[in-house]
């Protein structure tokens, strides 16, 4: 189905059509940019509500800066569908996360208006610093550079710290900061709060209002009256709100609270900013989901709700005539609940992810054992280990590839003082439709390397939960659990919970020839590879290792003394993962039976469904296949050398 856009809509091929516009123009366009991301979302899917926040400031800033020579910068990306339908990217936009299509984040190599590429939250300030410090060494004293970062984005650290840089340099930098208490979790914390203070003060905004229209009445006689009203308006906010605005004391000019949602508004202070030298912060107001009353309702669900009718809002489900599996992550959250129950000292930890890890299970039946520490990786991590220190044993949840922002903190805070918290790795292996900077390719590698840390993953739910079960027990130490997004394969899972040994496989199936060493949910690839070939004549055996650390070495040397190929399977990077440490135990210990290692190659796969990019990198069902059918080959071939020679 094609989205047509509107009739201004339709004429914007670029801001530069754009700026063609007049002022009035740009509420219809406005409304038009709003619409149009809802008919294509509805239809083709994506993110959604936040989006739908910032149209007005989105088309405001392309209207008054000159992008791309004015770097613009969005915080994780999940906002600029706006942004890249007016910069040429309207007609693509049908293919946005889909395979081969456009990315659904600013991605720098699919065009010049994207200055970052982002995926992950709070970096734009930093970059954006970088940016406007670079253009002042090499003399683009007229160039600009806007960061636009959410409330939720600017809990974490490293927002903080490139405020505090940026506030001692001179640099040319407008810091947005799009205020719509939500992240995607309705955002917690003390910033939140001292937000809310600021735009709730009646008295503060009343006076606050007067004081810009006085401002704009006097600008015309020259800066004198711009510099007297600031710091007019200084002494205000330090009067009426009882307390030093956060981020003038880290030397920005704050300006704001404004309306989010006032295309005229922001385009007329947006183009006053732009005279003025220096780091600066402007407080937008906004709705997340404006314009869809759902959305608007319940901005969580309508985070990225899928396909979905956008007249009655009906969110389109498949429906079974039979059980289905669930997803790991609820399997995690209904588990975590059970053994919470039965064992006082557990807790629950997660970075600002409470419904996409399916902690929220947790928080809302014991809130009192239940912790969003927003947007904060690293002190999700030093969090749980102090928990762990008092002999607690927290679940800390955090997406795989979002583990690699506290790696620091899994090292010399966890590991080297071995202390028992577990890791749930969720979205672990190929995330989807996010792409690369959502893939969690990386966690076996890098916690593989780390001493003291137990790295595992499930074949199926069941497997899920007892390894849970396992990482709770006394003395199990720095433990990582790694499960993939979306669904297991187990219907009725609610299995009870058995002890496993650390370190220790399980034979899924015996066979012949060539061994099949799979590591997690991609086992049951395997076993669909397994059943073809069976089909085929070829009896391949097939191992569920369970562990990359410490490995099943009894069963490694059982399967090494009597197969004569090994394929090994991860959804993982290849260098330094899963396969890389039966290669390293085979050479430790002489072995010398071929090896055929599958999963994720040495580069960047972008976006597509998982099925999709298993195909791609090899590793389906199809890929397993193939290479015990290759290594078969080489095998027979071999053996037939052998009896030559012999």
């Amino acid at each position: 189905m094609i989205v047509e856009p509107g009739e201004l809509l339709a004429a914007i091929n670029s801001p530069d059509d754009l700026k063609k516009l007049s002022e009035d123009q740009l509420v219809q366009l406005s409304q038009e940019l709003r619409q149009f991301i809802i008919d294509s979302v509805s239809i083709y899917g994506g993110h959604f509500g936040a989006s739908l926040g910032v149209v007005e400031l989105t088309v405001a800033l392309h209207y008054i800066f000159n992008t791309p020579y004015d770097q613009l910068v969005w915080d994780v990306g999940h906002q600029a569908y706006g942004h890249k339908i007016l910069t040429g990217r309207r007609d693509r936009f049908p293919t946005n996360r889909r395979y081969n299509g456009m990315s659904g984040f600013p991605k720098r190599s699919e065009s010049e208006y994207d200055a970052f590429g982002v995926g992950h939250s709070s970096t734009s300030i930093g970059a954006a610093l970088g940016m406007a410090v670079a253009s002042e060494y090499k003399g683009e004293n007229d160039r600009q550079h806007i960061a636009v970062i959410g409330d939720g984005a600017m809990t974490a650290g490293m927002a903080f710290e490139a405020l505090n840089h940026a506030g001692v340099t001179n640099s040319n930098l407008l810091v947005i900061l799009n205020d719509n208490c939500m992240s995607i979790d309705p955002n917690v914390g003390a910033l939140k709060e001292y937000l809310t203070d600021i735009t709730t003060s009646r008295t503060y905004n009343k006076v606050r209002d007067e004081l810009w229209n006085v401002l704009g009445k006097l600008s015309k006689f020259g800066p004198n009256p711009q510099h007297i009203a600031r710091k007019v308006e200084t002494a205000m906010k330090a009067t009426l709100m009882k307390q030093s605005n956060l981020f003038e004391a880290l030397k920005f000019r704050y300006f704001g609270p404004v309306d989010g949602h006032d295309v005229n508004h922001l385009v007329t202070i947006l183009r006053d900013l732009r005279s003025i030298p220096g780091p600066k912060l402007l407080h937008c107001v906004t709705v997340k989901g404006k314009g869809y009353a759902l959305a608007e309702k319940d901005q969580t669900l309508w985070h990225a709700p899928g396909l979905f009718d956008k007249i009655t809002g009906e969110i389109y489900k498949k429906h079974h005539d039979k059980p289905q599996p669930p997803k790991y992550q609820d399997v995690f959250g209904h588990t975590l609940v059970e053994l919470a129950k039965q064992n006082a000292k557990i807790m629950g930890v997660t970075p600002a992810m409470p419904s996409g890890s399916s902690l929220n299970i947790m928080m809302e039946a014991m809130p009192d054992r239940a912790f969003d520490v927003g947007i904060a990786e690293q002190h999700a991590v030093v969090f749980s280990a102090g928990l762990a220190t008092q002999g607690l044993v927290p679940f800390c949840n955090i997406y795989s590839s979002f583990m690699q922002r506290a790696y620091d903190q899994v090292v010399h805070d966890v590991a080297l003082q071995n202390l028992n918290v577990v890791f749930c790795l969720d979205r672990a292996g190929f995330a989807g439709a996010d792409g690369p900077t959502h893939h969690g390719a990386y966690d076996i590698a890098f916690m593989r390397c780390i001493p003291n840390m137990v790295v595992s993953a499930p074949m199926n739910e069941s497997e899920l939960r007892n390894l849970m079960y396992t990482a709770q027990l006394p003395d199990a130490g720095p433990f990582s659990i790694r499960y993939p997004r979306g669904e297991g394969v187990m219907p009725e899972w609610r299995t009870p919970f058995k002890k496993i040994t650390v370190g220790t496989g399980r034979v899924i199936r015996e066979g012949e020839g060539v061994a099949i060493l799979s590591f997690g949910h991609i086992g049951n690839y395997a076993v669909r590879a397994t059943n073809q070939l069976l089909a085929e004549g070829l009896e391949p055996g097939h191992f569920d290792m369970r562990f990359a650390k410490p490995l099943d070495e009894e069963m490694l040397h059982d399967i090494l003394n009597r197969y004569k190929a090994v394929v090994t399977v991860e959804d993982g990077c290849l260098q330094g993962g899963f396969g890389s440490a039966v290669l390293e135990f085979m050479a430790d210990h002489g072995y010398s039976v071929l090896v055929k290692r599958l999963g994720i190659p040495d580069r960047v796969v972008e976006h597509g469904t998982q099925d999709e990019l298993y195909k791609e990198c090899g590793f389906d069902a199809a890929g397993i296949a193939t290479a015990v059918r290759e290594l078969t080959g080489k095998v027979a071939a071999q053996i037939g050398i052998e009896t030559v020679i012999l």
